[in-house]
């Protein structure tokens, strides 16, 4: 490193880092090179610790997780070709990165050093300047790398807001994901009692605070029984369960959790001056989920059974849940079922269908 680029490099590390307490490790058997290098990394505001050889050094890092560790080559017993080797083989320190110690004239050492996994090296007899230089950069560096990772972590999770886990995990690794047939899914599709006329009595703010809290807790109760909630337009609420894991059981799930949001809303409803009520219908079946767009993810299912739970929802009374006949027959024995008259189903002629009441062993 010329004399031109230390001074750039210590002109960037006179900027003030976001975090005055970085950890350095500093590995040397050398008592006055720890001064010089403890003394030196103080008066930059950063807290160095010391260990005499390799040994020692592994068992701080593992305890400690320093942000940085400076790393003597040539050391009695480990070595720091050692010390690094055994660094990155462990889970708790792999991620460290280690700055080696090496002599000017080492060249092959630096050279084994960088093959070996470090990240730069700092010149003996040592230049304060250059120690400065090296270390903060580095630093800053990994500060930055853990931003990125905090801000891929933080567009992670909005994206599982909006798309099923296992749909991002192929959309992050691919880029894309292919249409899928479901064979076997329940599906629940839910709205609110003259929502338009509730919408024309409340603020704006009070309408969406209120639907806010509906629609919470609505998710909150589908993650409680293993389903997924799909997608909300404007007071429509659709979810299912049973498409992306294996359990037999998803119509009993996903109908207990119609009964868990009908008696939410019956209990929010007490509470609040908005006087709602809800319809709810369900259906199992196949059917096809996709991601659409292509600037704003949206993942969204399409077919018969989708088209067969809103009519259910259609057919419902406010404050009860319907089902369709293919649906009850596979919660009979489970739920307390009022069987209905066959009705006609638009697009579908005549379909039978029935009131869940509630779970048989506890009645309604």
């Amino acid at each position: 490193m010329n004399e031109d680029s230390i001074l750039s490099f210590v002109q960037f590390a006179e900027v003030p880092m976001s975090s005055s307490s970085s950890r350095i490790l500093i590995v040397d058997d050398l008592e006055d090179n720890l001064r010089v290098l403890t003394e030196t990394l103080t008066e930059q505001g950063l807290s160095p610790l010391q260990a005499k050889d390799g040994s020692r050094a592994l068992q701080i890092a593992k305890r400690a997780h320093p942000d940085l560790i400076l790393l003597d080559i040539q050391m009695p017993g480990m070595d720091g070709f050692e010390t690094i080797a055994k660094l990155q083989a462990d889970e708790d320190t792999k991620d460290i990165p280690v700055i080696f110690i090496s002599a000017l004239g080492d060249i092959e050492d630096k050279v084994r050093g960088f093959q070996a996994g470090a990240v730069d090296y700092v010149s003996k007899p040592f230049r304060r300047e250059e120690v400065i230089a090296r270390v903060t950069t580095h630093l800053r560096l990994r500060q930055a790398l853990a931003q990125v990772e905090l801000e891929r972590k933080k567009a992670h999770n909005l994206l599982l807001n909006v798309i099923p886990p296992p749909v991002a995990e192929e959309l992050s690794k691919k880029g894309f994901f292919a249409p899928q047939a479901y064979p076997d899914v329940s599906v629940l599709f839910s709205d609110f009692v003259e929502f338009t006329q509730l919408s024309s009595t409340l603020s704006p703010g009070k309408l969406i605070d209120e639907l806010n809290t509906l629609f919470t807790a609505f998710d909150e109760i589908m993650d409680r029984h293993g389903c997924e909630r799909i997608k909300t337009v404007g007071d429509a609420y659709l979810a299912v369960s049973g498409m992306h894991d294996s359990q037999v059981d998803h119509p009993q799930r996903i109908t207990r959790a119609a009964l868990e949001m009908r008696d939410f809303v019956a209990g929010f409803s007490g509470t609040s001056e908005t006087p709602w009520k809800i319809r709810i219908g369900v259906h199992t079946g196949e059917l096809i989920g996709g991601i659409v767009g292509v600037k704003k993810y949206l993942f969204d299912i399409f077919g018969d059974t989708v088209n067969i739970a809103s009519r259910m929802e259609t057919l419902s009374e406010p404050m009860q849940v319907t089902v369709s006949d293919v649906h009850a027959e596979r919660i009979q024995g489970t739920f307390d079922l009022e069987v209905r008259s066959p009705l006609p189903v638009k697009g579908k002629g005549t379909m039978g269908s029935a009131l869940v009441r509630g779970l048989k062993d506890q009645g309604t």
